[in-house]
C-alpha cells in the first residue's frame, strides 16, 4: 500500500520545477493530483501524462492563485473530479532580483499578489472541502533566513510564507488540518538555469558553504512534501523545514 492511496492533492504551479516534481512524487504514493498551472499548459500536460501513465489520476486546471475566482475554481475542480480534499501544496510562486533603487510598484504588487495573496485565497478555498482534516504544505525559501542582498521583495513574500504558516497552523488546528511550510535553498530548475544561475560563479560558491556540497534537486523538495502529505508526519503542524543541504 502506498502512502498516499485514497488521497486527493492539489498542487498550484505544477506545470515545471519544484511543482512539477511534487505533483509526481504525490502520483507515485497513490494520491489523485490536480495539476494546477497559470500559463504553461503544455508543461502541466506533460506532468499528469506522466502520473496517468504510471496508473495514478491525475487532471489538468488553469487558474490564476492571486485570483478568488480562480482559486475557488482549482478546488471546485478537484472536488467535481475526486469528490474530496486532503492535500494543498500551495507552490505558484514568482520571483524577481533587484536592488532597492530599481523596486517598482509592479514588481512588488506581482510577487505579492502570487506569492502570499496566493497562498491565502487557495488554503480559503480549500477549507470548507478538508473533511477529515488536511494537510497545507507551503513552498517558502531559505530566503526568508539567509536575507540576500538584492531580494528584499521576494525576501519579504516568502517571510510573510513563514508568517502564514505559523498562524494558519493555530487557526486550523481544532479542524485537525495541518499546515507546513518547507522552504527549500537553491534548487536547480528550469527558472534557475535560465537565468543563468546554474553554472555560474555564484552557484559555485553556495555550493562551497553548503555541508552536503551540491545543489538541490526538485525530487530533494518532492519527498519531503510527501512526508508532509502524509500520515507520517500526523504531530507535525506550524513547522518551517529548511531544506537547503545545510546552508545557513
Amino acid at each position: 500500500m502506498s502512502k498516499l492511496d485514497g488521497k486527493v492533492a492539489i498542487v498550484t504551479g505544477a506545470s515545471k520545477g519544484i511543482g512539477a516534481a511534487i505533483a509526481k512524487a504525490l502520483g507515485a504514493q497513490g494520491a489523485s493530483v490536480v495539476v494546477n498551472y497559470a500559463s504553461s499548459k503544455e508543461g502541466a500536460d506533460a506532468v499528469a501524462g506522466v502520473i496517468n501513465q504510471t496508473g495514478g489520476k491525475a487532471i489538468v486546471v488553469q487558474g490564476d492563485v492571486s485570483k478568488q475566482a480562480d482559486a475557488k475554481g482549482i478546488v471546485a475542480a478537484a472536488i467535481g473530479a475526486f469528490g474530496k480534499l486532503d492535500i494543498l501544496v500551495n507552490n505558484s510562486g514568482v520571483y524577481e532580483w533587484g536592488a532597492l533603487e530599481d523596486i517598482t510598484e509592479a514588481s512588488f504588487h506581482k510577487q505579492f499578489d502570487i506569492n502570499v495573496l496566493g497562498p491565502l485565497l487557495t488554503t480559503q478555498a480549500a477549507l470548507g472541502h478538508f473533511t477529515d482534516g488536511g494537510s497545507v504544505i507551503n513552498i517558502g525559501s531559505a530566503v526568508s533566513t539567509a536575507l540576500p542582498p538584492q531580494s528584499s521583495v521576494y525576501t519579504a513574500t516568502k517571510a510573510a510564507v513563514d508568517a502564514i504558516t505559523g498562524v494558519l497552523a493555530k487557526e486550523l488546528g481544532a479542524r485537525n488540518i495541518r499546515v507546513n511550510s518547507i522552504n527549500p535553498g537553491i534548487v536547480e530548475t528550469e527558472g534557475s538555469r535560465s537565468a543563468g544561475f546554474i553554472g555560474s560563479p555564484q552557484e559555485a560558491a553556495f555550493v562551497s558553504q553548503t555541508p552536503l556540497g551540491r545543489t538541490g534537486q526538485p525530487d530533494d523538495i518532492a519527498d519531503i512534501a510527501v512526508f508532509l502529505a502524509s500520515d507520517a508526519s500526523r504531530w507535525l503542524t506550524g513547522e518551517k523545514l529548511i531544506a537547503s543541504g545545510g546552508l545557513r
